[in-house]
């Protein structure tokens, strides 16, 4: 292709093996991931007698179902058959796999960063709607589901149509005490939960460059919930800096081959998006969600919308996600309370949200229950070696082990029905994280205030003592 190109323009053309007269494209996967849930794939592959076309490109994670305490006991015998299941295919078909007893083990989505298995300019599916996350670092990740799992698994490639492309440029600074998880909220919030539909978003800006990947990380990850097929930074020293060394990259002049190819990984300047959003890094306030949609966001110094007030044609939704979770219009959202918190998920489970939760926390005590589930075995090894697992154990909170935990409720991680929880996840869907729950997201610091003041808080608050209410 010639002309100006955006940056997935680039990513795309680089995996193309051809295309149909319908105008779908056959891609070349780089990077397969699958966990303990893709099992239906592989009996697929049993049926047809097939085998993984490429193992040392397909790797195995265990972490969707799997329990947070007690291991190495699974004791649903269920979830303790999935990830068995895992376990036999990765040795029947030869793939890596990052199981229970892997030192490298946690959300796919945080091992496959730390472990330097995502790198800029690949192509990366899973199983899971938040493959996006692994865009931080200028690759094209995206979820599939189990039958284009199966695909992937048989042929290594994938059929595709090619999205548009929408640019959503955040220009200025983030002001102190908000971060990646802030602006996220606030991104969907201004443009919707459909606002990205058919979309392959690529963030640029000021305020982008400034995040460190963990927050890249968390964007890329949120950016599913607007919609998005795909969201991605092009790669820069800061994306340079985070994969040199990690155990999977590359390594010594290979390194330094591949960075040279990978600063070429950028939209060109002329070229051209469908859509085009930019947004003020100094508008972001901390942000929670209010309703059963990550749009449903506002600051947390903000009231509960009324129904009245806004769109006509969503008054019905607003008052729907009103009553279930139990609000009114004009309610401070200062003034609710939780019910328990919950730190981790493939969101803010890595070891800089660890960090933020851990410096709000410090020296005080949490006055409701919560858990806190670590990204990944490395992530936990290296919060405890910083005495963080202290800080929230001292707290009174429940130091956990790596998984998807809380987030999906799959795994004996529950909020009970009519509980409110304060969660660093990314979905407050009715019933996602347990029949009948009630889930407010917002960022590892706002959780960590609400754990100590038993509701919704402005951690700006807790930090900037002087700061007005």
């Amino acid at each position: 292709m010639t002309g100006a190109r955006t940056l997935f323009d680039k990513l795309w053309d680089a995996h193309v093996i051809l295309t149909r007269e319908d105008g779908e494209s056959l891609l070349w996967v780089d990077r397969h991931f699958v966990h303990e849930g893709s099992h239906h794939a592989f009996r697929t592959l049993d049926q047809r007698g097939a085998t993984v076309a490429e193992p040392a490109l397909t790797f195995g994670v265990a972490d969707h179902y799997v329990p947070t305490r007690g291991r190495p006991v699974i004791a649903d015998p269920e979830i303790a058959g999935m990830v068995a299941r895992l376990s036999d295919n990765a040795a029947r078909h030869g793939f890596r796999l990052f199981g229970l007893d892997d030192p490298g083990q946690g959300i796919v989505h945080v091992v496959g960063p730390e472990q330097g298995l995502t790198l800029p300019g690949l192509l990366i599916v899973c199983g899971d709607s938040h493959t996006s996350t692994h865009g931080a670092f200028g690759a094209y990740a995206f979820g599939i589901g189990a039958s284009e799992v199966a695909h992937v698994l048989m042929t290594q490639t994938l059929w595709q149509r090619k999205p548009k492309r929408m640019r959503i440029t955040v220009d200025g600074q983030l002001g102190a005490h908000v971060g990646a998880k802030d602006l996220a909220l606030h991104v969907i919030a201004a443009i919707g939960a459909d606002g990205a539909r058919g979309h392959a978003v690529e963030y640029q800006g000021a305020a982008i460059r400034a995040l460190s990947m963990e927050g890249r990380l968390t964007l890329c990850n949120m950016s599913i919930e607007a919609g998005a097929r795909c969201a991605m930074v092009a790669p820069d020293e800061t994306t340079f800096a985070y994969l040199h060394g990690r155990p999977l990259a590359p390594a010594g002049e290979v390194f330094e081959r591949a960075v040279a190819e990978w600063r070429g990984l950028a939209s060109d300047p002329d070229a051209v998006f469908d859509r085009d959003v930019r947004l003020d890094a100094a508008a972001v306030a901390p942000t929670v969600t209010w309703g059963t949609s990550p749009e449903e966001a506002l600051p947390v110094t903000g009231t509960a919308p009324s129904p009245q007030a806004g769109d006509p044609a969503r008054a019905a939704t607003v008052a729907a996600a009103l009553d279930y979770m139990g609000l009114t219009p004009g309610m401070r959202l200062d003034a609710i309370t939780v019910d328990r918190v919950f730190i981790g998920s493939c969101t803010n489970g890595r070891l800089d949200d660890l960090r933020a939760a851990a410096a709000v926390l410090k020296g005080r005590r949490a006055v409701v229950p919560g858990l806190v589930a670590p990204g990944s075995l490395a992530v936990k090894r290296a919060a405890e070696a910083e005495g963080l697992d202290r800080i929230f154990i001292e707290a009174g909170l429940t130091w956990a082990d790596p998984g998807c935990s809380m987030c999906v409720g799959m795994n004996g991680d529950i909020v009970p029905a009519g509980e409110r929880c304060a969660s660093t996840t990314n979905r407050n869907f009715r019933g996602r994280q347990g029949p009948g729950s009630r889930t407010h997201l917002m960022s590892p610091a706002m959780v960590a205030a609400a754990a100590v003041t038993g509701r919704l808080t402005d951690v700006r608050r807790l930090t900037e003592p002087d700061r007005e209410a």
